[in-house]
């Protein structure tokens, strides 16, 4: 190994690890945490809040994204996206779903889940 190439890469070890965590998983997650950002792919957090579930606990919202992930998978046969993001009660960072803002598999997780089907209900009661 030739000395410039030993200084290149100590440079970039010693930026990689200067980096905060934020930006580091935020570029892991590349193009995909990019399209959160501008609306076009949500996690189920985000689509339980738009339709009147912000109330909900952390355990239920995570069985009712276990719910979209299984209903995701029996459509596409293929897991869907996942993106790093910040927890919203701890701030921990967490690996999510995320799904497109008119995915089906949002609206059969909430029919399939016991704990979110009044949400279900409200919304089709509203739209009549």
């Amino acid at each position: 190994m030739n000395a410039r190439y030993r200084k290149t890469t100590a440079r970039l070890i010693a930026a990689a690890r200067a980096v905060g965590r934020p930006l580091a998983y935020w570029t892991l997650s590349g193009i995909i945490a990019a399209h959160v950002a501008t609306g076009r792919l949500i996690t189920t957090g985000t689509f339980l809040d738009r339709i009147g579930g912000e109330d909900l606990p952390d355990g239920k919202r995570s069985w009712f994204g276990r719910h979209a992930k299984t209903a995701h998978i029996a459509a596409t046969g293929t897991e869907p996206l996942k993106v790093w993001t910040q927890h919203r009660t701890t701030g921990k960072w967490i690996h999510v779903h995320v799904y497109g803002p008119i995915d089906e598999a949002l609206y059969a997780g909430l029919r399939s889940y016991k704990g979110t089907r009044h949400l279900l209900a409200s919304s089709y009661q509203e739209a009549a």
